[in-house]
């Protein structure tokens, strides 16, 4: 299933062209991806959720790489196929390394089986913790 509503760059208005401009500009890039052009449908939800991703994505005590490979960890888990993609080459971008990447993986995988484990037999917590 795809979005039949994307606003393309020649077709936004002046408000979604900014929003466009800063994502290129911020990201260095010559084009917006489609996650984008699916939410200039709802301008305010478009700037909203850019100002919100900038922020949080933006150098802080986390350096970018490590904040991508939590982004594809976390989209991995919540199964978003498109978020997985977007984050795996930004991450790429930032210098993940293809045995990052397995790595990366695998840590997911476990977590997930032992979250899973820890709740099925609802595991109470050790003292000090």
């Amino acid at each position: 299933m795809t979005s039949k509503h994307f606003i393309e760059y020649e077709h936004a208005n002046s408000r979604v062209r900014a929003v466009y401009d800063d994502i290129m500009h911020t990201r260095q890039v010559d084009h917006v991806n489609n996650f984008w052009k699916c939410l200039a449908a709802h301008p305010d939800t478009l700037e909203r959720t850019w100002q919100s991703l900038k922020q949080v994505m933006a150098p802080g005590a986390l350096d970018a790489l490590t904040k991508e490979l939590i982004y594809v960890a976390v989209s991995v888990t919540n199964n978003c196929p498109y978020c997985i993609a977007s984050h795996t080459a930004a991450a790429r971008k930032a210098g993940m390394t293809d045995e990052m990447f397995g790595e990366l993986q695998a840590v997911v995988g476990m977590a997930s089986e032992t979250n899973r484990l820890a709740t099925g037999y609802r595991v109470p917590l050790d003292d000090g913790l």
